[in-house]
């Protein structure tokens, strides 16, 4: 007896039929039968499932002598089922990687409950993902397995039946079966959570939700009516249970809302089909209906049209609701208009008027917040330049990130465009508004945000694929506006002015963010820590993947469900994900999610290792002297795609692993932090971090705004004599490292700031 039964009906989908079931038997848990049901499909579907059937004993198949619709086939399906629980699957929608041992595992933890709801995803042909927008109400927060009174926020997520686990000997007890005809989903999911003992929830992405063109629910339809039939099925179901009686308000006005989806749906009715629709849905209101039930605000409207079957007074409703929307689309488009002209209006007049030699105004990464290289100076110029009034470029969601005592500005505002026009001091690590007009007298710091890997700047202009558009014309105005460009090391000096020609001066003093990372001590390191509630026993590895140009979409390049399932409850994982990443990067209980994190700096002293592939964070990372792995499994196509200065397996930082597995058996193993990590770290960090001795922004400010000379500046602190990191481990008596040699730097250090 298998431990799945996995029912896959299949119709005129031959197109998606092979994803589908090889989505199944991929999976890494294989105690499973896969029915694959051909609804006497008149393409290859039926072939399709005999081949594999004949490939893998797993697979049974099941040619229906006649069409019979979804419901049936899935009734056929069951019927031949002999595993523990049901699971459907529509044949051109996909499981994700280890859904069955993530539904395994949350069957065993919560007692072999009847049902298990799971989260899904909807996919799109352009290759966009949107997760269920109501996957809030699958949390594994409180008590588990509940019945449907303990949560009935349940019963907002989609009613599919493709979303859950059903234990079959359930199922059987009481006697749920599909019916025939569209919407066959309402009549069994309704029923499936009411009568259900005991129900639990998997917060996971098990289902990817294929959204189609073509699909049933686009095709214009009078089969569109069926809807009705559905609904009386479940009030049926009602009345043959009166312990249920409480949930038919409930019921009630989840069918209102699901006929008045149906109706005002584009290309669902015939046009001759509509009044006759509303007046079917008076019939089913009154008979239905549940008096006193309360209503929404939001919803009485709307419900009131359909309880009365004003067809024409919907109509027109409907079509005012849409002119309003335009008419206020249009006027804030105007209203906007009006007032850019206005703004660069206020503009040229400040251009106009005297520079402020004593203010300064900084932003990092198209204004997302305060951080990175701009932070650190900012930080610097109160601290040796106290005379220079500093403000900080964010959008109102980044706005409290920035700390006391600096001026907050909004992009797009009067007050933004006076200090990008009277500043004297401009600090950005990207470029400021194209419509920027550097002044005589302005001082542009261009800080950049990373060492170079990969390729930047005008060596983009044979790789269309990372360059994705750029006006290299433009690029080059925004490089002419640059007075300083700051650099980590030899290798990015030289690349910068290559890459970014132009009459600026390199300032090769090292990245003013890293300062931190030699300044820190044991207490700073523990309040880190202490913050993202890491325990002192818990290795905690930061992992910040880069993007990848050659994918439309960004997935998350391993699957970190898997990896810490595998390596065991002491570690923990700090997930970053690039501000292009499509979503969150796991959903295992000991990821934690910190991509909104408004520091990064933070994050690695937090950790114990860093996890990435070819992201810049590596060549900051390695002033901490802590151990790096390097996953680079798709190294040719991102080299391929992007182009890279050179191979960084060659000279990696750490241990470098090819594959998912390898890099399980890298840390499972130690390699993460032997000796010859150590060694190779050690060469790294000569050549990329000879810089990093903590004092990289105050020779920033020393030469830029105090006008000291090169020999005035503090001198570069050379690598062997510079003062060890501080562990990552509050306690170093009790650290999950101490069954191995601790790696170079993390001793515990006392505080010689």
């Amino acid at each position: 007896m298998p431990r799945f039964s996995v029912i896959v009906p299949a119709y005129q989908v031959q197109a998606y039929l092979h994803e589908c079931l090889e989505s199944v038997l991929s999976q890494s848990y294989p105690d499973l039968e896969l029915i694959a049901v051909d609804d006497c499909s008149p393409d290859a579907c039926g072939e399709i499932i005999d081949e594999f059937a004949a490939r893998d004993p797993r697979v049974r198949p099941l040619h229906l002598p006649e069409n019979t619709g979804l419901g049936r086939a899935r009734n056929a399906g069951i019927a031949e089922a002999t595993g523990d629980y049901l699971l459907f699957l529509d044949s051109d929608d996909t499981l994700t990687p280890d859904t069955l041992l993530a539904i395994a595992d949350r069957l065993k933890e919560t007692g072999e409950p009847d049902v298990l709801v799971y989260d899904f995803a909807q996919t799109y042909w352009t290759g966009e993902t949107v997760r269920n927008r109501f996957a809030a109400q699958l949390t594994e927060d409180g008590p588990a397995p509940f019945r449907l009174e303990d949560r009935p926020g349940l019963l907002r997520v989609l009613m599919v039946a493709w979303n859950k686990a059903y234990r079959r000997d359930f199922v059987a007890r009481e006697h749920l079966a599909f019916p025939p005809g569209y919407y066959e989903d309402t009549p069994w999911t309704y029923p499936v959570l009411m009568a259900a003992g005991s129900i639990a929830t998997l917060d996971r992405v098990c289902v990817h939700y294929r959204q189609r063109r073509g699909s049933i629910l686009s095709t214009t339809s009078r089969k569109h009516f069926d809807v009705f039939d559905q609904y009386d099925r479940v009030f049926a179901f009602l009345d043959q249970r009166p312990e249920l009686a409480r949930w038919r308000p409930v019921l009630y006005q989840r069918m209102v809302d699901h006929l008045s989806t149906v109706f005002i749906r584009p290309g669902r009715l015939p046009r001759d089909a509509r009044a006759a629709f509303l007046r079917r849905a008076r019939a089913h209101c009154r008979r239905h209906r549940v008096p006193g039930a309360r209503l929404p605000l939001r919803s009485r409207l709307r419900h009131a049209l359909v309880h009365f079957g004003l067809h024409r007074t919907y109509r027109v409703v409907q079509r005012a609701t849409a002119l309003a929307g335009w008419t206020r689309r249009l006027a804030a488009r105007s209203a906007r208009a009006v007032r850019a002209v206005a703004l660069q209006a206020h503009y040229r007049v400040q251009l106009r008027l005297p520079l402020r030699p004593d203010r300064a105004v900084f932003a990092a990464y198209w204004n997302r917040g305060y951080g990175c290289n701009p932070a650190a100076l900012e930080a610097a110029f109160r601290a040796h330049a106290p005379h220079v009034r500093t403000a900080w470029i964010a959008r109102p969601e980044h706005q409290h990130t920035v700390p006391a005592g600096t001026d907050r500005l909004t992009p797009g505002t009067a007050a933004y465009w006076t200090a990008l026009a009277r500043s004297r001091y401009l600090v950005n690590n990207v470029n400021f508004d194209r419509r920027l007009v550097k002044r005589p007298g302005q001082v542009f710091v261009q800080t950049q945000h990373g060492t170079p890997l990969k390729h930047m700047g005008l060596d983009l202009q044979e790789r269309p694929a990372a360059a994705r558009g750029t006006d290299f014309t433009e690029l080059l105005r925004g490089v002419d506006k640059w007075d300083y460009v700051l650099s980590a090391n030899r290798h990015t000096t030289l690349t910068w002015e290559r890459v970014y020609p132009g009459g600026y001066e390199t300032l090769e003093y090292g990245y003013p963010r890293n300062d931190v990372f030699q300044r820190a001590t044991d207490q700073d390191v523990a309040r880190a820590r202490a913050a993202l509630g890491l325990a002192p026993d818990t290795v905690a590895v930061l992992y910040a993947p880069t993007h990848r140009d050659y994918r439309r979409t960004q997935r998350a390049a391993l699957d970190l469900d898997r990896v810490l399932r595998r390596l065991g409850p002491r570690f923990v994982v700090l997930a970053r994900a690039h501000y292009w990443q499509d979503g969150p990067l796991g959903t295992h209980p000991r990821i934690l999610d910190v991509s909104g994190h408004p520091s990064v700096e933070e994050l690695c002293l937090a950790s114990d290792a860093l996890l990435t592939d070819y992201s810049s964070i590596m060549f900051d990372y390695a002033g901490l002297d802590r151990p790096i792995v390097l996953h680079t499994g798709d190294w040719e196509a991102y080299e391929a795609a992007r182009g890279t200065y050179f191979d960084v397996r060659a000279c990696p930082p750490g241990a470098v692993a090819h594959s998912e597995d390898e890099l399980i058996d890298v840390f499972a193993s130690g390699r993460w932090c032997d000796a010859r990590s150590d060694r190779l770290r050690a060469a790294f960090r000569e050549r990329f971090s000879p810089y990093d001795d903590g004092r990289a922004a105050e020779r920033v400010v020393r030469r830029v705004v105090l006008g000291e000379p090169e020999s005035a500046l503090p001198p570069v602190v050379p690598l062997a004599e510079r003062r060890p990191v501080p562990s990552a481990a509050a306690h170093p008596e009790r650290s999950p490292l101490a069954t191995v040699p601790p790696p170079a730097g993390r001793l515990p250090v006392t505080d010689r700031r």
